[in-house]
């Protein structure tokens, strides 16, 4: 049954029907869709716009609707247009005439703009968790491994010693990032457009602020155009979720790596490998690559819904029912990677002495060395240069800078004592660094510490 087909003196072309309709996707807010018209009537009741009697009706007809949905007695029916049309016509079905109050003040533009904001918020809800779940496995491992020497790269070559405590430290920024993120856009977006109409408000002397209170809203939005017109906060959350999957895939990148037969840095649990087809002895990062695969996905579903959006005038535009399939697949694309991702690190073994062997290779101590200089008195320029033939003299010996024999240290520069070899030691070079946000030890306590406090805020 169409809702609107008065006006019509024809049927719509099935193709047509097809291509309008949107319950194949946006069946999934069915409980959004009820509650909030629950909440609608609750406020006509009050606005003596509808009886107490006719509210009570109504409201024990949608819980029906939505506990026959659940416990599978009632199928959602995709030859309707889409859910809030199903709703309401079930609901006609099985209370007769009052069922047709339902949608008294109330336009399928502000229902639609109210339902896909209750949906989301739901969804950044359980986005956090899942955040804060891999923000909690990081700082496991973060306090585990401030021990656990490594070597830091720029330009994925080997610059300077650090602990693995340091670099996961890093990635605990970004995810604590992205979870402020998803909450500045639920403080943003927590505005109840219900009561707005089509575009131009109604003349039933709705109390939306009542409204916005049951729905758990901080208040009722401002423009009846803009409530049915904005789809911004879902190009802010699939924005944030673009840098939540850019995150993934920079982690899943040194992963991948890290646990390749060259590096040997971890080895990934059974459970989140795969083997080769042909090749016995495989054991591949499939997990890790899917995860940064699947990153380019989100990514086209923002650029998709900033595409569809530049160029609508207000107010409502049909263009913008491709909001749903968009975030929706955005949405569970995110959560089954930031689940995985958790799983996968949290059972991966390190391997400390290989990370320690190679932190000690590839001259990553030699900033220290340089250092060592200028603390006697040697301008850093000059000792630049020096560590820099110094090098040269390793590479040509085959070598490293702990290997090297004093004389071959004081054929280069006299300034150089048995002192050397300490300063330049893996544990030296980590722990003298002490400063905020540094490797040592000490500073890595009481960022983890910070980090412990900040995982509790909000």
């Amino acid at each position: 049954m169409k809702l609107w087909g008065g006006r019509f003196t024809k049927e719509t072309d099935e193709l047509v029907n097809a291509f309008n309709a949107s319950i194949s996707f946006d069946k999934r807010f069915y409980k959004q869709d009820i509650r909030g018209s629950i909440a609608h009537v609750t406020m006509l009741a009050k606005q003596q716009i509808l009886t107490e009697e006719e509210r009570d009706e109504i409201i024990e007809g949608l819980k029906g609707i939505q506990n026959d949905i659940e416990s599978g007695i009632l199928t959602i029916d995709e030859s309707c247009e889409d859910i809030h049309s199903f709703v309401e016509a079930t609901l006609i079905e099985r209370t007769g005439d009052v069922g047709k109050k339902l949608h008294t003040g109330r336009s399928r533009n502000d229902q639609v703009a109210l339902d896909m904001k209750l949906y989301i918020r739901d969804e950044i809800l359980e986005l956090k968790e899942l955040v804060n779940s891999l923000l909690k496995e990081l700082l496991t491992l973060m306090e585990q491994h401030t021990q656990t020497y490594m070597p830091g790269f720029t330009h994925l070559q080997k610059a300077q010693p650090i602990t693995l405590a340091h670099h996961l430290g890093a990635y605990f920024e970004m995810f604590y990032r992205d979870r402020t993120r998803l909450e500045d856009i639920f403080r943003r977006m927590n505005t109840c457009p219900l009561g707005s109409g089509a575009l131009a408000g109604t003349t039933y002397p709705l109390d939306r602020a009542y409204t916005a209170k049951l729905l758990d809203f901080d208040q009722a939005t401002r423009n009846s155009m803009d409530s049915v017109a904005d789809r911004d906060y879902l190009i802010e959350l699939l924005g944030a979720m673009s840098t939540i999957m850019m995150h993934l895939s920079r982690f899943s990148e040194e992963i991948i790596l890290w646990n390749s037969n060259e590096y040997q840095f971890v080895e990934l649990d059974d459970a989140y490998s795969t083997g080769s087809s042909i090749m016995p002895q495989k054991k591949n990062p499939d997990i890790a690559e899917l995860v940064r695969g699947k990153t380019g996905r989100v990514y086209g579903a923002l650029m998709s819904l900033l595409t569809t959006m530049k160029g609508l005038p207000l107010a409502y535009n049909k263009d913008m029912q491709e909001d749903k399939e968009l975030t929706f697949d955005a949405i569970d694309t995110t959560k089954g990677c930031l689940a995985l991702f958790t799983g996968m690190i949290s059972t991966m073994r390190i391997n400390r002495p290989r990370m320690e062997k190679s932190a000690m290779g590839g001259f990553t101590n030699a900033t220290d060395a340089a250092d060592y200089l200028v603390n006697r008195g040697v301008p850093f320029r000059d000792a630049h240069g020096i560590i820099g033939q110094l090098v040269l003299r390793c590479i040509e010996k085959g070598l490293s800078l702990e290997e090297l024999p004093l004389e071959d240290y004081k054929d280069i520069s006299p300034v150089f004592e048995q002192d050397i070899y300490e300063a330049i030691s893996l544990k030296t070079c980590v722990e003298k660094r002490v400063t905020l946000g540094a490797p040592g030890s000490r500073a890595m306590e009481t960022v983890i510490e910070e980090c412990r406090k900040r995982l509790l805020e909000h």
